[in-house]
């Protein structure tokens, strides 16, 4: 029977030995596998773990580049660290059994949330992942600061640079299936993990009676370096000695700054001193992560005071429109002494104020302070007066030593009005400059504006004035205080006063065309004031139809002039030359004489004033084309690769769009060249 029972827990462990080696997360518990339980470690000392408990294997992410790879925390053991000298970080983790394979990943923690290193690919430094065995980690010999998936990978990389201030964290995660520890020692880089400042008692405090004292360290301490039973500290006085010593939150830290000291008696009031001295079982003070120790024989005063009720001490400052009294108390209030009610309290004033209720920010039961809630904000000037009652519960407050506030004792305070950002203004427009005049009223004791305009500098003044060159929607914004509360607006003003004198019309006017002008102006005109150029003038927006004559076979130009106003008044003025045509009738000359003598010397198409898509072009005798224009005015002058064209006839093609008509148009014919 019992070897039967020892093969079935033979088969247990190894099943559950493969479960884990195929990838199945186990939940560690022990101090120091996570990472919000890293050990604290130091650039100074080697760090030591004997064994390694079996658990974890979460993904990891990584800088490597295989996908087909997970990384994880398999076996693990997390190590914190802060830079104190800024440079290259190298250390060394040398496993006990040289045949484990140990890999380990560095992440920046700074001002994160630690366990974001497991998805937060911008916490990673460097890693190693090398499937060889043996000693690994950062050094000289290495060439990359990511290092990854599989044998033949080196063992060591690049050293990181560490940053003056950073907190990191070190993962060691260990692939073999072992429980064989390693050690982790640091050293050749240039930067330094090590904490310069040295390790001292900061103050004590008696609670209550003097039964416990609190120690305030200067900075955090190992906690297996205090002894439970205290005698690493001595009173000097014979009415009690202390019989206990714990680190604060030690139950799920390595390090702490606070201890409590617990007497064999109460200690009358009255002012001692406490001294640290070597344990009787280590032999040494406290120690830092560096193991350095406090050194013996350093003391800290301790002031035991009677016992009395804790005051009300202060209120702290209040936001605007508060819906929440904050009372600061000099000793913690037990929280069961609250009435959640808020009938502890009344509050008295100009006008009437509810309370809805009271509550405390609880730790173990007790907060330093008491939020008294109301039921509306308090939104009007006043000063007002919170005291201390005994409410619905029979008591006032009772604090930690157990005993009452006091009733009757108050303490005042004074709510500021809201504000109101709203804002008037005058504009004082022009037609090259426009001038806003701001103002606010300043109500309710508001001492403090900020004035942010479109495309000027921002004002701080309570009225100032604003010069716009350019015309438009103006975006302006204000925020006002009072020195509690504050309000902010943003209007748009419209600064219309812009005008720009435009119209549509014709360039090429031929005999009998009707030309119809249009009045293209931007802004709010007035006024219009058209001259056309033919003796006709008009004030119209839309102007009747205009007629031009031609005479003497001359084609002449013409100014079209517009000018337009608003109210004002400003005014602006557009020109056009428009050219009257004594001839539109497009034709090609049947004949021409390229000779140079200022006489029919090119050959295009006449009169192609109105004409769009227009191409001309000119064929030889072989059919070859000899000319081609897209431009009207562009002339074949008679020449053929720059040299003078054959005496002949040519034949041309011609095809534009008529602008009046917006008909296709297809010529053909034949000229002769004439030298």
């Amino acid at each position: 029977m019992r070897k039967k029972k020892e093969i079935l827990f033979l088969l247990f462990t190894l099943l559950l030995q493969f479960q884990f080696h195929k990838g199945q997360a186990q939940t560690c518990t022990t101090l120091g596998q996570t990472a919000q339980t890293a050990f604290p470690i130091c650039g100074t000392t080697s760090f030591f773990q004997n064994s390694v408990n079996i658990c974890g294997n979460t993904d990891v992410v990584s800088r490597c580049t295989s996908s087909a790879v997970n990384f994880t925390d398999k076996n693990p053991y997390w190590y914190r660290f802060t830079c104190w000298v800024p440079g290259t970080l190298g250390f060394q983790i040398t496993p006990n059994d040289l045949n484990d394979d140990y890999d380990w990943q560095l992440f920046d923690i700074t001002g994160r949330n630690v366990a974001a290193v497991y998805s937060d690919i911008s916490m990673f430094v460097a890693c190693n992942w090398s499937g060889e065995p043996g000693i690994t980690g950062a050094g000289p010999s290495g060439n990359s600061l990511a290092l990854c998936e599989g044998p033949g990978v080196p063992l060591f990389s690049s050293m990181p640079n560490i940053i003056l201030g950073h907190e990191y964290l070190i993962l060691i995660s260990h692939f073999t299936n072992s429980q064989s520890g390693y050690s982790l020692s640091f050293g050749g880089g240039t930067g330094s993990i090590t904490d310069p400042k040295m390790p001292h008692l900061d103050y004590a405090k008696a609670i209550c009676d003097g039964t416990t004292i609190a120690i305030k360290l200067n900075k955090k301490m190992k906690c297996s370096s205090i002894q439970s039973n205290g005698n690493e500290f001595r009173l000097n006085t014979s009415v009690t000695n202390v019989i206990s010593a714990i680190g604060v939150g030690c139950g799920s830290s390595f390090d702490t700054d606070s201890l409590m000291l617990t007497l064999s008696n109460p200690i009358p009031p009255g002012t001692y001193s406490i001294t640290i001295q070597n344990g009787n079982t280590d032999g040494n003070t406290l120690l830092d992560n560096c193991d350095r120790n406090i050194p013996p024989g350093e003391n800290i005063p301790l002031t035991v005071y009677r016992i009395s009720p804790t005051p009300m001490d202060s209120i702290t400052k209040l936001a605007c429109a508060p819906k929440t009294i904050q009372l600061v108390f000099k000793k913690p209030i037990k929280c069961n002494s609250i009435a959640l009610n808020g009938s502890d309290f009344i509050i008295t004033g100009p006008y009437p104020v509810a309370i809805s209720g009271a509550r405390g920010n609880c730790v173990n039961g007790q907060s330093n302070i008491v939020y008294v809630n109301l039921a509306t904000p308090l939104r009007r000037a006043g000063n007002f007066k919170i005291t201390l009652v005994r409410g619905n519960d029979l008591n006032t407050l009772i604090d930690e030593c157990n005993q009452e506030c006091t009733p009757g004792q108050f303490l005042n305070f004074t709510i500021a009005d809201t504000v109101n950002a709203d804002f008037t203004y005058s504009t004082l427009l022009g037609c090259k400059k426009d001038v806003i005049n701001f103002t606010h009223n300043g109500n309710n004791n508001v001492n403090n504006w900020l004035w942010n305009f479109t495309n000027q500098p921002a004002s701080t003044i309570q009225s100032p004035s604003v010069s716009y060159l350019n015309f438009g929607i103006k975006d302006i914004k204000l925020i006002v205080n009072n020195g509690t509360c504050s309000d902010t607006i943003s209007k748009k003003i419209n600064l219309d006063n812009y005008i720009k004198a435009g119209f549509e019309g014709v360039i090429y006017i031929c005999p009998n065309d009707q030309v119809v002008f249009k009045d293209t102006s931007v802004g709010i005109i007035s006024h219009w004031e058209w001259d056309f150029g033919n003796g006709n003038t008009s004030i119209s927006p839309t102007p009747p139809t205009q007629f031009y004559i031609a005479t003497n076979h001359n084609n002449y130009n013409t100014p079209i002039r517009l000018i337009v106003s608003n109210n004002i008044p400003c005014s602006d003025t557009v020109t056009q030359i428009a050219k009257v045509l004594w001839n539109c009738y497009i034709t090609v000359p049947s004949a021409f004489t390229p000779n140079n003598d200022g006489l029919n010397d090119y050959l295009y198409p006449l009169n192609a004033y109105k004409t769009r898509e227009l191409k001309f072009s000119v064929y030889n005798r072989f059919g070859e084309r000899i000319f081609y224009s897209e431009n009207w005015m562009t002339k074949w002058n008679g020449s053929y690769k720059s040299k003078p064209a054959d005496i002949g006839t040519y034949v041309w093609t011609l095809s534009y769009t008529d602008i009046d008509t917006n008909k296709k148009v297809e010529r053909r014919g034949t000229t002769v060249l004439i030298r």
